[in-house]
Parts: C-alpha cells; structure tokens; sequence
C-alpha cells in the first residue's frame, strides 16, 4: 500500500502539507476538524498535490522537505511548473531568505575521514 506527501489549500489560501499511509482516511478528518489544528481552524480544505511513496518514511522525509519551502516553491511544485522549481532552488539567497552557513568538519587524530553522504531514497515514480 502506498503513502503519500500531500499539500492542502485551506480556506484562507495557506497550504498544510503532511503525510499519511492513508490519502482517503486522512483527507475526511482534515475536512472534519479532526485533522490537524491548523486545517480545522481553516475549513474547508482540499487537495491540491500529493506524491506516492513506497514507504512511510519517504513520505515523512518528503513532507519535513517541502514544508522547509517558500510558499513560491509550493506553488512551482503543486502547478508542474518545474522551471521555477529549479529557479527557486538555485536564487533561495536572491529572494530574500538567507543560504545556510557553510559547515566545516574539522579532522583530529581521534576522528576518522569523513564519510560520504548517502543519496536520498528515491521516490516510486508511479
């Protein structure tokens, strides 16, 4: 059974974005108030994108990524518009935000070499 990554357009025009196991399930309580309190504040809600992951914790991943977005990369991602994706990704410091502080790792005789960073999962396509 697949889960999903999901964006909500509430009623005010903000986005909620989570992730369940259960796309259906999940969608009738945040349309119920027994979602999440930011949904159930702003009723009525709906869906505007959701993505299919093999696993839970892909999902997971997915979710704690775009919520980290401007509502503008939202927006790129929800409307297909995958050039303003990648225009976004690339001017983050151009629109205002601040890029993230290069890190160091500093070497000691007690540390061994660095290792190398794993490429994220990928996502199932279908």
């Amino acid at each position: 059974m697949p889960s999903y990554m999901y964006i909500l357009e509430c009623a005010d025009g903000s986005y909620y974005t989570g992730s369940t196991k259960d796309l259906e399930k999940r969608l009738w309580q945040h349309q119920n108030g027994t979602g999440a309190n930011h949904t159930k504040k702003r009723l009525p809600v709906r869906l505007v994108y959701a993505e299919p992951f093999d696993r839970v914790e892909d999902a997971f991943r997915r979710e704690k990524q775009v919520q980290g977005w401007s509502r503008r990369k939202k927006q790129a991602l929800i409307e297909e518009n995958y050039n303003d994706l990648i225009d976004f990704s690339k001017n983050y410091t151009q629109h205002g935000n601040p890029a993230p502080a290069p890190t160091a790792r500093l070497s000691s005789p007690e540390t061994s070499s660095a290792s190398a960073v794993g490429k994220p999962s990928s996502r199932n396509e279908a």
